[in-house]
């Protein structure tokens, strides 16, 4: 994935999808090098046996440097930094990898936890003449963390994405949902009778709070808000609902699981075609206005003003990035 321009200090990075591949899966990395992506991570975490993590370090490395991953943005899930696995997999893997992108950080909890990642990177990158920056990514996915989420999104200039890590926040919660991602039919309320006498089940969603607080906190530091994961796989209609929820809340990606839902997310965080039709109409007519003395005006019977402006601008910004990587075969 290209980058197209720098915000606040950061890259800006196409990030509709975020495919997870096991180190020691050997056999999936051509076949995610080959998918339509956006950015992958290569996880040392939760899909790694504890007697597994070196052979998955060295797995991560011999991906890094022998695949060819073309623009890809690559990541790296180390364990958290509360295992004995945290600080090798940092010191293992990331000097080795030139190609490397980012560290995600799982359990993130306080801005600690963040420049603590931080300052061993700099010490990496001092040590080795790495040139190229490593960027960080958190999982939000405890309460601790969803408490501190602004103070976390604010911890480093090095942080570029936060990720609402539903599954292992489930856990932390005790809600005991088995299927991580879904809505809960429990989380209901009833209806007051209607003329028949009826009563409806109101399905509400029990992530709001938690999914909001995380969003907001990217969007006042700069960051990239990514949804996690929907672990249901055979449920393609469920996986696309689920990401239209957290488009709607300003979140710009989400996980996939698996490669059947690559394409979903990039579907829907892309714009639709009606939205760039709208966008160009939007910057055309306010172009026009502004010639003319005016601040806004009227576009198919609705009054856009300079607010609409940048959100076209957003959407075309964003279609053009799109287009890129698919002229890049991406």
């Amino acid at each position: 994935m290209a980058m197209t321009r720098m915000v606040k200090g950061r890259p800006e990075r196409l990030h509709r999808s975020e495919l997870a591949v096991p180190a020691t899966s050997e056999r999936f990395f051509a076949k995610a090098a080959a998918s339509a992506a956006d950015v992958v991570f290569l996880d040392l975490e939760d899909a790694v046996a504890p007697a597994r993590k070196a052979e998955a370090r060295a797995g991560a490395v011999r991906a890094l440097t022998e695949i060819d991953w073309g623009t890809k943005t690559l990541a790296l899930r180390i364990n958290a930094l509360d295992t004995p696995w945290a600080l090798r997999d940092v010191l293992d893997v990331v000097p080795a990898a030139p190609r490397l992108d980012l560290v995600l950080l799982p359990k993130a909890g306080s801005a600690f936890d963040v420049r603590f990642v931080e300052q061993l990177l700099i010490l990496i990158e001092r040590e080795h003449g790495r040139s190229k920056r490593v960027g960080i990514e958190v999982l939000i996915e405890t309460a601790k963390g969803v408490g501190h989420a602004e103070e976390i999104a604010a911890a480093s200039d090095r942080l570029e994405a936060m990720i609402f890590g539903v599954g292992d926040y489930t856990v932390d919660m005790r809600t005991f949902d088995p299927v991580f991602g879904a809505p809960s039919a429990r989380y209901a309320v009833m209806t007051p009778p209607g003329e028949d006498g009826r009563r409806e089940r109101h399905w509400n969603d029990q992530w709001h709070f938690a999914m909001a607080r995380v969003a907001n906190a990217c969007r006042a530091n700069g960051l990239r808000p990514i949804d996690g994961p929907f672990t249901d796989f055979g449920d393609p209609d469920g996986y696309r609902a689920s990401a239209q929820r957290a488009a709607a809340l300003g979140f710009e990606g989400k996980w996939a699981i698996h490669p059947s839902q690559i394409d979903l997310a990039n579907e829907v965080f892309s714009p639709s075609a009606e939205q760039v039709v709208w966008a160009s109409k939007v910057t055309e007519a306010i172009g026009r206005a502004v010639a003319e003395g005016n601040g806004a005006v009227g576009v198919e019977g609705v009054l856009v003003d300079m607010a609409h402006a940048k959100q076209a601008e957003a959407i075309l910004r964003r279609a053009e990035a799109v287009a890129s990587v698919r002229e890049q075969g991406g």
